[in-house]
C-alpha cells in the first residue's frame, strides 16, 4: 500500500458480525469477555484459567448483525474465531501486504489493538480513546506472521455506554482483484438427498444474507432423493428468498460425488462464476464466512481451494475439525498436528489456545464446505466416482499435484454433525470407506505398496470380524475384490453399486437394527462372573496385540448354543470396541447415534471363511499393487474428466456460442426446476 492510499477505496476483507439470534451457545465464537491471559511458556503448557472482565454479556447487548452494546465499564475482545484476523493464512498465500482495521463506535470508552505470534504469544499494538461517533482506522502490516498470528480489537467502555456500530478488516483494492475472468464470484452447489428440511433451511439463510448478493452468481441444488426439495412446505420461502439464483436439479442418486460433480460441470458449462462453492445440504452456515472465503480466494497469488472449518452441530461452540491431512505411510486422513478435534472455544479460547495461533497446513478440507477455482477444475477434473468417502481428500491431493494449494480458512465455519456421531464405518458406508481409500491410495500414495496401508486394512478386517460385525467385514471384502478388478466400471456402478451394497449387508444379523431392545429376545447371562467389566481398549502395541491374540484363541472354541437364542449382555456404543466383542458369544449393541440396536451373534464357521478370504484379497492386492496403480493413475483422465462425467450425468455439451437473447442458466418461471 502506499502512504496516500485512499482508505475510502479500500476493500472488505472481512467484517466483524455478531449472531442474529444472540444465541448464548455460539456467542464465545463472536464475543469474548474475559481478560487476555499471559501465554503459556511454551505450546505443552496446559490452557490458562481466563477471569471475567465485567458483567456477563447478555444477548440484549446484541444489537444487529454487526452492532454491540458495551455498559459503562464493561470490556470486550474479539479476539475470537469468527472475527479476530487470520494475518498469517493472507500473508502467505494471498497478494496482501497491509490491512486496514475500521471500528465505528458511538460512545465513550477505548479501542485496543493486538497480534499474536505463531506460538501464541500477545503483543499490543497501539490503543485510541474514542469518544460520541468515532471513527477509527488502524494500518497493520503483515510483515511479522510467517509462522502464524492474528489481528484482533478490544473495547473497554468509559464513563457511559459504548457501542459497536460496526468494523472491518480492509485491503486495498489492487491486492484483492479478482482473477482469471474478473468476476470473483461463485456458484454455490448442494448435494441433497432426502433432507428437504435441512436443504431448504440453508437455502432460505443464503437467500437472506445480504452481504452474499454481489458475490453469488446462482446457487444450485442438485436433488438426488425421492423426498423432493421442490415438495417441500418451506420450499416456496426459500426460492423467494434466492430469487432467479435458485436452480434445482433433480437426477438419480448418484451420491456426493456425483450430485458435487454436477455442480461443477454446471459451473464449467455456464462459463460465469470463477469458483464453485460447494456445501452439504445438512449444515448451518456462517453467511460471513462464505463472503470471507471468495475474498481469500480472489486475492491469492495463485488458484488456492479454500475450505471451512467444521464446528459441531450439537455442541455449536466446539470446533470439531480445523485443519485435516493424509498421514502418507498408513494413508488415512487425520487432524494435523498439533490441532485436536473437538475443542471447545467456550471454555478455552483463542487466546489461551497456542496451536490456533499457528498457520496450519492441509492436504484436503472437507466437502462440508469447501470453494474450488474454475481454473482447478478445468486443469484436475472433477470429482473422483467414489459416490461418497474419500472423495474430497483425493481431490486435494490431486490439486496438490499439479501445483493448487489447499488452505483451511480460520474464520469461515459451518456447523454439522460431527462424524464421530455416526456409525459409518460399519453401517453401508463400510464398503465406501475401504474402496475409496484404497483408490485413493492407489492414485496418490507416494510408496511402491502403499506403505502400512495394505497391512492397516487386514487389521481393520480382523477387527471387525472380532467385533461380529460380520456386515461390515464382508462389505469391505467387497470393495477390495472390486479395487482388484480395476476402474473400468466406476463410473457405470455409481446408481447401482449402492442396491447391491445394501443387498448384500442384509444377509447378516449386526445389519438389522430395532428401535428397542424388547423387540430382540431378552438377555439371558450364561456365565456368572465376580467382575462384570466390559474390558478397557488396549494401550500400546504389545497391549494391542496380546489382546488380539488372545480373541482370536477365543474365537476358536465352541459358541455356547444358548447365545444363539438369548444375547449375553447390551453393549453401549461407547463400550462396543472390538476388544470388549470379542468376549462375548452375542450381544445387543447400541447404534452411535442411539436411534436403535442391533444383535451381533458369533459364528465360528464364518469367521474362520472370512479370515482366510482377507488374508488371501491383502495378499494379491499388495502383490498387485504396482500394477493397479498404473492401471488406476492411466485412467485418471476418464474417470474425472468433465466427457466422463456428462455421459454419466447425461448432459449434453454446451452449444459453444450460445444465443443472447436466452440465457440457458437461468431457469423460465415455469422450468426452474429438472
Amino acid at each position: 500500500m502506499s502512504a496516500q492510499l485512499d482508505v475510502d477505496r479500500l476493500s472488505e476483507l472481512a467484517r466483524v458480525v455478531l449472531p442474529v439470534d444472540g444465541d448464548l451457545d455460539v456467542l464465545p465464537l463472536y464475543v469474548d469477555t474475559r481478560k487476555s491471559p499471559k501465554p503459556p511458556k511454551d505450546d505443552t503448557d496446559s490452557p490458562v484459567v481466563i477471569e471475567a472482565s465485567g458483567p456477563a454479556v447478555v444477548p440484549d447487548q446484541v444489537l444487529g448483525r454487526r452492532r454491540f452494546r458495551l455498559e459503562h465499564g464493561q470490556g470486550v475482545s474479539f479476539a475470537t474465531y469468527f472475527n479476530a484476523f487470520p494475518a498469517s493464512y493472507w500473508k502467505r498465500y494471498t497478494s496482501i501486504t497491509e490491512v486496514v482495521l475500521q471500528v465505528r463506535t458511538n460512545g465513550p470508552g477505548t479501542l485496543f489493538v493486538y497480534r499474536s505470534t505463531g506460538r501464541g504469544s500477545v503483543v499490543r499494538v497501539t490503543s485510541a480513546t474514542v469518544r460520541g461517533e468515532h471513527d477509527e482506522r488502524v494500518r497493520l502490516p503483515l510483515d511479522t506472521f510467517a509462522d502464524g498470528g492474528w489481528y484482533w480489537f478490544d473495547l473497554v467502555a468509559g464513563d457511559g455506554p459504548l457501542t459497536l456500530e460496526s468494523a472491518a478488516w480492509l485491503g486495498a483494492p489492487e491486492e484483492v482483484a479478482p482473477r482469471a475472468t474478473g468476476t470473483g464470484r461463485i456458484t454455490i452447489g448442494i448435494t441433497t438427498m432426502n433432507r428437504p428440511a435441512y436443504c431448504t433451511a440453508l437455502l432460505t439463510q443464503l437467500g437472506e444474507a445480504p452481504d452474499l448478493c454481489d458475490v453469488i452468481d446462482e446457487v444450485i441444488v442438485v436433488d438426488q432423493g425421492t423426498e423432493r426439495v421442490r415438495d417441500h412446505e418451506g420450499f416456496a420461502a426459500a426460492r423467494e428468498a434466492c430469487g432467479d439464483r435458485l436452480r434445482v436439479i433433480e437426477q438419480a442418486n448418484l451420491g456426493g460425488s456425483g450430485g458435487f460433480s454436477r455442480s461443477m460441470l454446471e459451473t464449467l458449462d455456464g462459463g460465469r462464476s470463477d469458483h464453485v462453492l460447494i456445501l452439504d445440504d445438512d449444515v448451518i452456515c456462517e453467511p460471513e464466512g462464505i463472503a470471507r472465503t471468495v475474498a481469500f480466494a480472489n486475492a491469492c497469488r495463485r488458484p488456492t481451494v479454500v475450505g471451512g472449518h467444521m464446528f459441531s452441530m450439537y455442541d455449536r461452540s466446539v470446533l470439531h475439525a480445523f485443519a485435516e491431512v493424509i498421514l502418507p505411510w498408513q494413508f488415512r486422513w487425520g487432524p494435523a498436528e498439533p490441532t485436536v478435534h473437538d475443542h471447545d472455544l467456550a471454555s478455552t479460547n483463542l487466546r489461551a489456545t497456542p496451536w490456533l495461533h499457528r498457520r496450519m497446513h492441509s492436504d484436503y478440507t472437507g466437502w462440508w464446505m469447501c470453494l474450488i477455482p474454475v481454473t482447478v477444475l478445468r486443469e484436475c477434473g472433477l470429482s473422483m466416482p467414489f459416490f461418497i468417502k474419500w472423495d474430497d481428500a483425493e481431490y486435494g491431493l490431486r490439486a496438490a499435484e499439479h501445483g493448487f494449494p489447499t488452505v483451511s480458512l480460520p474464520g469461515a465455519a459451518v456447523w454439522h454433525v460431527p462424524w464421530t456421531d455416526k456409525d459409518d464405518a460399519v453401517d453401508w458406508q463400510a464398503y465406501y470407506h475401504a474402496r475409496s481409500r484404497l483408490v485413493a491410495a492407489l492414485t496418490h500414495s507416494q510408496y511402491d505398496r502403499g506403505g502400512r496401508m495394505v497391512r492397516e486394512s487386514l487389521f481393520i478386517q480382523l477387527k471387525h470380524l472380532l467385533a461380529m460385525q460380520y456386515s461390515a467385514a464382508a462389505l469391505r471384502q467387497r470393495a477390495i475384490e472390486d479395487v482388484l478388478s480395476g476402474p473400468q466400471d466406476m463410473h457405470a456402478s455409481l446408481a447401482t453399486r449402492l442396491g447391491e451394497v445394501r443387498q448384500l449387508r442384509q444377509q447378516f444379523d449386526d445389519a438389522v437394527v430395532r428401535r428397542s431392545p424388547e423387540e430382540f429376545a431378552p438377555v439371558r447371562r450364561t456365565k456368572l462372573r465376580k467382575r462384570d467389566s466390559l474390558g478397557a481398549k488396549p494401550v500400546g502395541t504389545a497391549a494391542t496385540m496380546l489382546a488380539a491374540g488372545s480373541a482370536l484363541v477365543r474365537q476358536l472354541r465352541p459358541v455356547d448354543p444358548r447365545t444363539k437364542a438369548h444375547p449375553e449382555r447390551e453393549v453401549a456404543a461407547a463400550d462396543a470396541g472390538w476388544w470388549t466383542l470379542a468376549r462375548l458369544d452375542s450381544a445387543l449393541v447400541t447404534t452411535a447415534d442411539g436411534k436403535g440396536m442391533s444383535w451381533h451373534k458369533r459364528d465360528r464357521s464364518h469367521l474362520a471363511a472370512a479370515i482366510r478370504d482377507a488374508v488371501e484379497a491383502h495378499e494379491q492386492l499388495l502383490r498387485d499393487w504396482p500394477r493397479l496403480s498404473r492401471l488406476y493413475r492411466d485412467s485418471m483422465p476418464d474417470l474425472v474428466g468433465p466427457d466422463a462425467w456428462r455421459k454419466t450425468l447425461d448432459v449434453a455439451v454446451p452449444d459453444e456460442a450460445p444465443q443472447e437473447t436466452a440465457d440457458p442458466r437461468m431457469p423460465h418461471e415455469a422450468d426452474d426446476v429438472r
